[in-house]
This record gives structure tokens, C-alpha cells and sequence, in this order.
């Protein structure tokens, strides 16, 4: 554990602040491990004032930073990745040791950040605009997209990296800043990747201030973030009522948000599926990161003549679950976050049965180091009762039996969150229909795979309570630039549009 603090530049001490140099003066906080409980780091938190001084540098160097061409903040961005890579194996077990998903969740993560620099050395090149013809003579119309400023990126303990990766590449070649303010849960993780970003900066010559940290409280640094008018976008991932409170916030100063919130992602299991990639596909998307992802299986809908087939072979499934030290090849799962997770589900378990469902197996405290260890739990219900509605954040499973398609696409929207959703089915005209516009009416819809498991080059986001945000690939590069429209006119007179005449 210590080798790998000290070749990410962990100290036993660490100031939570950057913004071209080291700082933070305010409360410190011990970070431990999920895993057994041990102690980390601690870490120093930002004073308001100091918070000040980091966003002041962020804002100061986007004057030069957006004078820069696009493809050599690509070059940067490359660079970037090219450190990631070989800090690949550190930054992922330190993953592990402070947010608790497995090893190889870990290595994927990091995977996903050097991914996402890839994918934006290329969009460096890329960021178009267009041409369009005018009614007028001899003119013509165009739109360009310019740089938007300093983006704030509020991010959560379950992707401690990832997330900001999915801002940052997109946003350095975009011409903006970053202000990251991470998870009090998982600090480490955010100051290692700015050392990182620091050195690639320094490299290249820049304002290592590019890439800003500031470590606190959400109520108090979140909200200076929120309410501060040089923060142009502000990219919160969290919970439902954190993005109400966000969103009120950045609107009332007319700022720009993006909000990836809850999700209650469901699996409909047709009948005209294969069952084998029904059971992996849900098995992962449930017990993956401890059922602590935004896009884990919440909610599986089964046709009725499979359900309890199918039940049973998932319940074989869950009883086999290797738990433990997630650093350990053979486990399969790890601990949740802290007690207070455990907390939850526990709550949520006695909620469902309240409710009238039954609890089939799992979701038992592991006297296990650390504490924050549990069985996965499947909940057998009759459909979304109040307490399925809701997203507990930790492996509770709830299945559901359907007669009619149409009846598994009801339930399958019948929540107020909009992530991810999927169908296991064979039948072209059964897939074309949950893909269709009355299908699902999730941001992500898969077929024959899990909600779990998103790739970079596709946005990242979902409808409805989840926010409506889009990250990562495709064209969500737009949300970090401002749009230009121009009438150019060659043609030596002045003609009005819209066939209006002025005489002089």
C-alpha cells in the first residue's frame, strides 16, 4: 500500500488545493479504507478563502489556454493519457484502496481515462462547424464554436477518476480550464490524477493551474462552485436531491449545468432470449462495484413462463458470490463504501418487505475487516413497489414478472429515473420496439448486454430525474463550447433579410 501512495505522490500529509501550487489551511480529514478500515492519508481541506485564490487561477489561465490551437491542446491531452498509462497499474490500486470496487474494476477505470484522451486527440481536430447558405446575395452564414471557460466538475466516490477524465480530456481540447472538486470519500484518487495533469502541464509550459483542485465539503466549496459566475459549466454526478440543489443554484445565474444523477437501470429477459447472457449480463450489472454504480441492474423484469426458471439459476448465481478483500483475484465483489452504506440497504431490505416483497436471499452484514461488507440480495416483488422506485445504492436486486411486452416496457419506465435500461431478446421486431420511441425511454438502451458497462464514444447520460446531461463521447464536446452564428456579407451593398427594403 505504501509504495503505491508514494509513486502516486501521496504524502502521509496532503494539501487539498492546487491551483498552480500546493495549498489548504482548513479542516483535515483521515481517509481510510473500505477494505479493512486501515488509514491512508489525511488530507487538508480549502478554506473559502483559499478556494478563492484556487478559481482565480483557473479563471486567469484560460485567457492564454483558449489562444491555443485545438490540436495542440490535443498534443496535451495525449500526453495526459500517455502518463495515465503509465501510471496505470498505481492509480488503479489506489482505486481499490480508497472507494473499495475490485482490482480489475480499478484497472477498467483507468482504461476508461486513457480511452477518453485518446478519443479527444482525435475530436481536437474535429471540433466543426458549419456553412449554410443565406437568402441574401453575396453573403453567407456560418457557426463556429469557441472556447466556454472554466468548467467545475463536481464528482462522485464511485468513479473517483473516471468521471473527471470524461470532463477533463473533453474539455482541455475544447479550449476550457478544470476546477475538480471530488467525493470527500475518495480525495486521494483526485489529488494523484492532478499531480499527474500538473506534470503534463509543466512539461508543455503551461499554467499547471489548467487543471484545478479544490477538496471540501460540497456544502460549502460545491456551493462556491455553483454560485460563482466565472465557472461557465458545471458538471455535477450524484444524487437526484444533490442535482435539484445544483441546478437551482447555477440556473439562478444563468450558468450552464450538466447533471448525471440517479439511475435504476432494469433488464427485460424475453422469453426469445438466451438465458446464459441474460444471467452473466444481470449478474455483473447487479454485484459490479457493490451495486454502486449509477447504471447497475436494480430491476429485472422476467417473462412469466422463464421467471422461475430463470430465478433459480440467478439465485445459484448469487449464492456462489466470491466477497472480500477486492484486491484478491477470486472476489468478485468488495465492500460498499463506508457503514453508513451498509446502513442503507439494510434499511431498504426491511422497506421491502414492509412493502409485500420477499426477500429470496442475501443482503446479511459480513463480519468480515472494515465492516462495510455484505451479501448480494435478491428481492422478489410484484412490480415497481414505492421502495423499487427508489435508488438504493448497494447490491439489492428486485425481480418482477411480465406477461406482454408492452406490460415490460410500462414497468420498465414506470420510474422517475431515465439512465440505463436493456432487453435480452432474439426477436428483431421485440428489440427494434424497446429501441423505438415507444420503447424504453432511458439515454442508454441496450440489447442483448447490461446497463452496466458504457463505452467513451457514446454520450453518456439519461432523461427524466437523472438530468438530462450528456458526457464523454459522440457530440457531448458541444455542452463545453459556446456557439457562434455569423452573417458574412462580400458583396459591397446592404441587404436586409427577410426581404425588408430601408431607404436613405
Amino acid at each position: 500500500m505504501q509504495a503505491v501512495l508514494k509513486a502516486l505522490g501521496i504524502e502521509e500529509v496532503n494539501p487539498g488545493g492546487f491551483a498552480g501550487q500546493w495549498i489548504g489551511s482548513g479542516k483535515t480529514q483521515l481517509v481510510r479504507s473500505p477494505i479493512d478500515g486501515s488509514p491512508l492519508a489525511s488530507v487538508v481541506n480549502v478554506t473559502p478563502a483559499e478556494f478563492d485564490a484556487v478559481l482565480a487561477s483557473c479563471h486567469g489561465a484560460f485567457a492564454a489556454w483558449k489562444q491555443v490551437p485545438a490540436p495542440k491542446r490535443g498534443e496535451v491531452v495525449k500526453a495526459l493519457g500517455d502518463e495515465l498509462r503509465r501510471n496505470k497499474a498505481a492509480l488503479a490500486e489506489l482505486v481499490t484502496l480508497e472507494m473499495g470496487k475490485t482490482l480489475r474494476e480499478g484497472l477498467g477505470e483507468v482504461q476508461e481515462m486513457i480511452d477518453i484522451c485518446d478519443f479527444a486527440v482525435g475530436l481536437s481536430r474535429q471540433l466543426y462547424g458549419l456553412t449554410m447558405p443565406s437568402e441574401r446575395r453575396q453573403h453567407r452564414l456560418q457557426e463556429q464554436w469557441h472556447p466556454l471557460g472554466v468548467v467545475g466538475v463536481i464528482t462522485a466516490f464511485n468513479f473517483p477518476v473516471a468521471v473527471w477524465s470524461w470532463n477533463t480530456a473533453i474539455a482541455l481540447v475544447c479550449g476550457d480550464p478544470i476546477l475538480w472538486k471530488p467525493s470527500s470519500k475518495a480525495p486521494l484518487t483526485a489529488i494523484a490524477c492532478t499531480k499527474i495533469a500538473e506534470k503534463v502541464l509543466r512539461d508543455f509550459g503551461f499554467d499547471p493551474a489548467i487543471c484545478s483542485l479544490a477538496i471540501g465539503r460540497g456544502s460549502d466549496i460545491g456551493d462556491l462552485i455553483n454560485t460563482d459566475p466565472r465557472v461557465a459549466l458545471v458538471s455535477y454526478t450524484g444524487s437526484v436531491p444533490g442535482g435539484r440543489h445544483v441546478g437551482t443554484l447555477v440556473q439562478q445565474r444563468f450558468g450552464r449545468h450538466i447533471l448525471e444523477l440517479g439511475g435504476n437501470g432494469a433488464v427485460i429477459v424475453s422469453e426469445q432470449g438466451d438465458i446464459d447472457i441474460a444471467l452473466r449480463s444481470i449478474y455483473f450489472g447487479a454485484i459490479g462495484t457493490a451495486g454502486q454504480r449509477c447504471t447497475s441492474t436494480r430491476r429485472v423484469i422476467v417473462q412469466k413462463s422463464l421467471h422461475d426458471e430463470f430465478l433459480q439459476r440467478l439465485l445459484d448465481l448469487y449464492e456462489r458470490t466470491p466477497i472480500g478483500d477486492p484486491r484478491q483475484a477470486g472476489n468478485l465483489m468488495g465492500p460498499l463504501v463506508d457503514p453508513a452504506a451498509v446502513d442503507t440497504l439494510l434499511a431498504a431490505i426491511e422497506t421491502t418487505k414492509a412493502q409485500g416483497g420477499r426477500i429470496l436471499c442475501g443482503g446479511e452484514r459480513l463480519p468480515l475487516a472494515g465492516g462495510c461488507y455484505v451479501t448480494p440480495c435478491i428481492a422478489a416483488v410484484p412490480g415497481n413497489l414505492p421502495i423499487v422506485q427508489e435508488e438504493t445504492f448497494a447490491p439489492i436486486l428486485y425481480v418482477m414478472p411480465y406477461g406482454t411486452l408492452e406490460e415490460a416496457i410500462a414497468l420498465q419506465n414506470g420510474v422517475t429515473q431515465g439512465l440505463s435500461s436493456a432487453i435480452i431478446t432474439n426477436d428483431q421486431r421485440e428489440a427494434e420496439l424497446f429501441l423505438s420511441a415507444i420503447g424504453s425511454d432511458c439515454g442508454i438502451a441496450n440489447v442483448n448486454t447490461g446497463t452496466s458497462g458504457a463505452e467513451i464514444g457514446g454520450a453518456f447520460g439519461g432523461e427524466k430525474e437523472t438530468g438530462g446531461g450528456r458526457e464523454s463521447g459522440s457530440d457531448a464536446w458541444k455542452a463545453y463550447m459556446r456557439r457562434q452564428t455569423s452573417a458574412i456579407n462580400y458583396s459591397g451593398s446592404v441587404e436586409l433579410a427577410q426581404g425588408i427594403t430601408l431607404e436613405l
